[in-house]
């Protein structure tokens, strides 16, 4: 059977946390952004979230911190972790494992996948985007380690509100997005990897905000 994770903190030796898990201990469990000050800290108008965390649905409970990426620029982010800045880098040179989130999808028996997508909605209707809140999202494909190779993911961040912003994934990542027979990969996992940075418009927490994956197997 097909089953579809949200992953975050792809360690190097392997560990990680998945979001939507019951171990989270949180209803509903998903991401949370927030301020400078840590876990439930606003983060300012018309600025961008300075950390992440594992979140319940309406953002007033977290659990494990994850990798934060902050949009900087149209083609750069500010990577960090628990407040510690490292680098502000082109998102070309984002690694997987330092991207905000890992969607994972596995299968029993090996498949191929296509017309992957993923964007920000309101939680209701696909075609709306969020309430609120300006969420910027790019596509990492960087399977190094060294930020000083450039990886062939998204060029630029997008402003990703509804459907008709969606950012189409490429074909058959395979396992941790390796790709290594490109579009023809038959794989039992597929790994995608993203930026996520979002900038509140107006006071109060952002609840009419969600994202939506979707994606073909053959």
């Amino acid at each position: 059977m097909p089953t579809i994770e949200f992953r975050a903190n792809e360690g190097l030796s392997g560990s990680d946390e998945v979001i939507n898990q019951s171990s989270q201990g949180l209803s509903g469990s998903g991401i949370g952004f927030f301020g400078a000050a840590g876990a439930l800290a606003s983060v300012r108008l018309n600025e961008y979230q300075d950390r992440t965390f594992v979140s319940n649905a309406a953002g007033s409970a977290t659990a494990a911190e994850i990798d934060n990426v902050k949009f900087a620029h149209t083609a750069s982010g500010l990577i960090s972790r628990g407040g510690v800045e490292e680098a502000t880098i082109n998102i070309q040179n984002i690694p997987n494992h330092k991207s905000t989130l890992n969607i994972r999808f596995t299968h029993d028996s090996a498949v191929t996948t296509q017309n992957a997508a993923i964007y920000a909605y309101d939680r209701t209707t696909t075609s709306r985007g969020p309430s609120g809140v300006i969420c910027k999202v790019c596509n990492i494909i960087h399977p190094e380690v060294s930020t000083g190779v450039t990886g062939s993911g998204s060029s630029s961040w997008v402003t990703s509100s509804g459907s008709a912003t969606s950012i189409a994934c490429h074909a058959s990542p395979g396992t941790s997005g390796l790709s290594p027979n490109t579009s023809s990969t038959s794989d039992t996992q597929h790994d995608w990897y993203f930026g996520i940075s979002a900038s509140p418009q107006s006071i109060g927490s952002k609840t009419e905000f969600g994202l939506f994956f979707s994606v073909e197997y053959l």
